[in-house]
């Protein structure tokens, strides 16, 4: 079985730390790496956006710019569409020289991104590789859930969030590991 890690948890409890905690643990192991993190960006304290960053070669874009004039809106955020959709389809085809995909996240913003759900459920989803995703706590979209069912969920919340950074990522490299081992 492919392995499909999920993450989930409410805001700022460490689900970006945890996805990054374990795909810098495989990247150790040699692990090629591909997809997208979403990272907030703030400036004197206050949060402006969040970028959207290639995992395997590091190109970033804006996702979405506080007061941003766009069509494509999430509360005070305007979505940066022509950049973002550039760095995603860059992404996409990056993804098919790596061995692990990684999406940080899965949210409202990410899919109100043009193509994005319809690239997810009929390209990421579908390749036969390891794939580790965030996924948003109030996330009810079902078709995504409906491909997520046989994953592995890790629900990150404050009291737990420092034992799954020690235990997690060494249990995915295990399967990534039994993984291709059993392919070769």
């Amino acid at each position: 079985m492919i392995p499909r890690i999920v993450i989930t948890g409410r805001p700022g409890v460490g689900k970006s730390t945890l996805f990054m905690n374990i795909l810098n643990t495989l990247k150790s192991h040699g692990y090629k790496i591909a997809g997208i993190h979403s990272p907030e960006v703030r400036s004197s304290g206050y949060r402006i956006g969040f970028r959207f960053i290639d995992l395997y070669d590091g190109h970033s874009s804006w996702l979405a710019k506080r007061n941003f004039r766009s069509p494509i809106r999430i509360g005070r955020y305007g979505v940066v569409v022509n950049e973002a959709l550039d760095l995603w389809k860059r992404a996409l085809e990056n993804m098919e020289k790596s061995d692990i995909i990684g999406i940080d996240e899965v949210g409202p913003m990410e899919l109100k991104l043009p193509g994005f759900k319809e690239d997810l459920l009929n390209k990421v989803l579908r390749m036969k590789k390891p794939i580790i995703l965030v996924v948003h706590f109030r996330l009810r979209d079902k078709d995504i859930l409906s491909k997520l069912k046989e994953a592995i969920w890790y629900e990150v919340t404050i009291n737990n969030r420092y034992l799954l950074n020690k235990k997690v990522p060494i249990e995915v490299l295990k399967l990534v590991r039994e993984f291709y081992e059993r392919r070769y």
